[in-house]
């Protein structure tokens, strides 16, 4: 159950994050002077519930299967929870402080600086699921040869 609730979590955000990356963040730098502090402070609010609960269980089940690994898969569930904590990290340290500038005021080097980090979450997420894909793989062809 663990597994499957991370694997989700995983697969969910690596979408959104996709998403966000080539759709919405690039999409901010139309909105206008006038409207982005609203159009900004909407986002943040509006995409907190959505990422939140995902990364928070993502976060807390990675870490229950590096503590408790599955069939031999240890090393890649340690390398699949520390890429979550470089995403949270990249998060807190990087795209948190920007979004809050961002509210103020708009600012197209700070937006540039969004998009352009955001992608170190993007492909951090998309390895995070290509782990998630080998360990559930691995473990159901496993299962599968026993007699």
């Amino acid at each position: 159950m663990v597994l499957l609730a991370c694997v989700f979590c995983t697969f969910a955000m690596t979408g959104l994050i996709w998403l966000i990356q080539l759709v919405q963040y690039p999409l901010m730098s139309l909105v206008g002077k006038e409207l982005f502090v609203e159009y900004e402070v909407l986002h943040c609010r509006n995409i907190t519930p959505i990422v939140l609960p995902l990364m928070t269980i993502e976060l807390l089940s990675s870490a229950w299967l590096a503590w408790k690994p599955l069939q031999g898969q240890g090393i890649l569930l340690i390398i699949g929870c520390g890429l979550v904590g470089l995403i949270w990290a990249s998060t807190f340290f990087l795209q948190v402080p920007m979004h809050d500038q961002l509210s103020q005021v708009f600012n197209a080097e700070i937006h540039t600086r969004l998009v352009q980090t955001n992608w170190i979450r993007t492909i951090l997420w998309s390895t995070r699921s290509a782990i998630m894909i080998w360990v559930l793989a691995s473990i159901l062809l496993s299962r599968s040869v026993q007699p």
